[in-house]
């Protein structure tokens, strides 16, 4: 007579492919706050946690959806939102954590991606976070110089189209320079025009 094979019930969330729970114990095991990017076609969320015996504790949270007191009306879901986000929760971090890792979940890990947009802007603001410089969008994407050039050649040979998608921005940035825009909500968010200055002349270099 056969005997019953004992059965392993496999967590919830491993099942629904939510979590990778080899990677998080990875992430746990550095004994640093992660912070977690997550991403959707219209914002970015971006929490800073760590870890407890009693779970998870949130530590510093940004949305992209905050950066309109800042200033920014464009596309919340978009590279350079991505970056100010990123930048905004290594502002919120300050005094509470200086260290992280990056989380990125299940998402997919292409360089140079709104993931790492977010990452570059968090370690803008002073956060350590483990980084190869490669993996970041090159400036002119984070600043919004490809996305400024592609409207005004749209305006130009597309005028329909263009009024599809860029409507919007031609309302909040009426020259159309998404850099503009981005180079002053950059330094709303710090707080420190010199500062914001300082970064930009580094990031040229």
């Amino acid at each position: 007579m056969k005997k019953n094979r004992i059965k392993t019930v496999v967590y919830r969330r491993k099942r629904e492919g939510k979590t990778n729970y080899p990677k998080r114990i990875r992430l746990l095991s550095s004994r640093k706050p992660r912070l977690v990017v997550r991403k959707s076609l219209k914002n970015m969320h971006i929490q800073l946690i760590n870890y407890t015996e009693k779970g998870d504790k949130i530590i510093a949270s940004a949305d992209s959806r905050e950066l309109i007191k800042y200033g920014w009306n464009l596309n919340r879901g978009n590279l350079p939102a991505a970056y100010l986000t990123g930048l905004l929760i290594g502002k919120k971090a300050k005094g509470k954590a200086e260290e992280a890792i990056l989380d990125i979940g299940l998402q997919e890990s292409i360089g140079g991606s709104k993931l790492y947009a977010a990452l570059k802007g968090a370690v803008d603001a002073g956060m350590k976070i483990p980084h190869s410089n490669d993996i970041f969008p090159d400036e002119k994407r984070i600043r919004g110089e490809d996305i400024t050039a592609y409207a005004l050649k749209l305006k130009k040979e597309e005028p329909d189209k263009f009024k599809r998608f860029f409507a919007n921005y031609e309302k909040n940035a009426p020259t159309l320079k998404v850099e503009d825009v981005f180079g002053k909500v950059r330094e709303n968010i710090l707080g420190d025009k010199a500062k914001a200055e300082a970064i930009k002349r580094a990031a040229k270099n």
